[in-house]
């Protein structure tokens, strides 16, 4: 019965959106090209299916279903709009409490070393917050019920299922903490699943330095959401279930709590917990910037033997990946340039990347003369980049996952190029859907993103 239930529901729902969409890009082409764009890349993750015969279209289908009703709630309906700008100028707040903290640490002249003294201490901050959530229990109960949700409707397990929701606000080693006593025992999909879901979305205090960054709060807190979903879809469709998962219809496991003895010793422990998060990456910015900084230097070294001195990695992405960025919806003068920004997360991370777009929306915000793109653009990149896909970050899973199941490291490894391209596809469709239901009307005045980065002006 809630099987027919589940097909009849689906049915009308894509009815519904079929209808919605055929009336609604017939009057915006741009929406045509992200939509012509969703369905590239659902074909190419099926002609690289492990097993494509054998494709389970439930999970796809009422994956990207879910992925366009969040979408269309938050993204056209006035309440849905107005709840997460809402919600995004509350966090915006929120995490401006943290400059108490950084001034008396480093002093009133810590915003002068941006990055550093304003941009990390937010995620020790936020660190703390989502550790004291966990601890009272309204983390727990969010995320089983978001799980609930996708495991009635997409038939996944009870495991890949809670590693999804999880994925929405908290990281990629840490969402698997939560299934740990069944990692040992999961099937090669739900293992490729619970990858794939790390690799597609981003943790909850990282999301807070972005917004630091003047990145769109209510844009950044809506991909979380969407992605979750699209992340399941993707990685049915590239490594089908084959087997019998053992939590196939176990809708009550259990999450830990913790075992921290009250609120203070629960929030210090998510302070110190961000310290290794904050090192790593702070080391990590280091370490892709000066490489970066070398590879562009050799480029444009080789360049100038043949006339093109502006030779660099961001040149190369520009060209390579224009044809990605343009079918996500990226106006054609655009393009370039989310190109290079999709490079620069996919081969150095999403941080980089986050911060050259925070350059952009600065440059169109202080009309100072230099390299702008739209409004239209800045979304779909704000979405097309929300994610952990980066070729650092397999090291960062193979690292967090193999100690909690070693006996699984071998099937880890043989799936995990798989699995970033599964998480990488999964945000571009994030991308695709926000520029189907990108209006304009709706964000006439309100996507001024003041930034406080005072060094991200990028040059023309």
């Amino acid at each position: 019965t809630n099987d027919f239930f589940s097909r009849v529901l689906l049915v009308i729902v894509l009815v519904l959106l079929g209808v919605f969409f055929g009336l609604d890009t017939a009057k915006k082409p741009e929406r045509f090209i992200s939509l012509a764009g969703l369905l590239v890349n659902i074909l190419f993750c099926w002609i690289f299916s492990k097993h494509p015969r054998k494709v389970k279209w439930r999970p796809v289908i009422w994956g990207l279903a879910l992925q366009f009703v969040f979408g269309l709630l938050i993204l056209r309906t006035k309440f849905g709009f107005e709840a997460f700008k809402g919600a995004g100028n509350q966090v915006t707040a929120f995490l401006d409490y943290t400059s108490v903290g950084a001034a008396f640490v480093f002093g009133e002249g810590y915003r002068e070393h941006f990055f550093a003294f304003q941009v990390l201490p937010i995620i020790i901050f936020f660190s703390s917050v989502i550790s004291l959530c966990y601890y009272i229990g309204i983390m727990q109960v969010i995320i089983k019920k978001i799980a609930w949700l996708m495991q009635k409707t997409m038939k996944t397990s009870g495991v890949e299922s809670l590693n999804a929701a999880g994925n929405i606000f908290i990281g990629q080693t840490e969402a698997p903490l939560m299934i740990r006593p069944f990692l040992e025992h999961v099937t090669m999909s739900e293992l490729h699943a619970i990858m794939t879901g790390g690799f597609a979305t981003i943790a909850g205090s990282v999301l807070a330095a972005y917004i630091e960054y003047g990145v769109s709060a209510s844009h950044l807190l809506s991909a979380s959401v969407m992605s979750a979903p699209a992340a399941l879809a993707i990685s049915k469709l590239m490594y089908p279930e084959t087997e019998i998962p053992e939590t196939l219809d176990d809708e009550n496991i259990e999450l830990p709590k913790g075992n921290e003895r009250n609120i203070i010793e629960a929030a210090a422990k998510g302070a110190s917990t961000a310290i290794a998060l904050v090192a790593n990456i702070a080391a990590n910015l280091i370490a892709f910037l000066a490489f970066l900084a070398f590879f562009n230097g050799v480029l444009s070294w080789l360049g100038s033997m043949v006339g093109k001195p502006e030779l660099s990695f961001e040149y190369i992405c520009s060209y390579v990946l224009r044809p990605v960025a343009f079918i996500m919806g990226v106006p054609w003068e655009d393009s370039d340039v989310v190109a290079e920004l999709l490079g620069i997360k996919t081969f150095l991370n999403e941080f980089v990347a986050y911060t050259r777009l925070a350059g952009f929306i600065d440059n169109r915000i202080k009309m100072n003369g230099l390299r702008t793109i739209s409004i239209r653009s800045e979304i779909i990149s704000t979405y097309a980049l929300c994610g952990f896909a980066n070729l650092s970050s397999v090291g960062v899973v193979l690292g967090g996952l193999g100690p909690m199941a070693p006996s699984r490291v071998p099937d880890m490894s043989k799936i995990a190029i798989r699995t970033l391209i599964a998480g990488t596809v999964a945000c571009f469709m994030t991308a695709c859907v926000a520029g189907v239901l990108y209006d304009e009307s709706l964000y006439e005045g309100v996507v001024q993103i003041a930034t406080a980065a005072p060094n991200a002006t990028v040059a023309p």
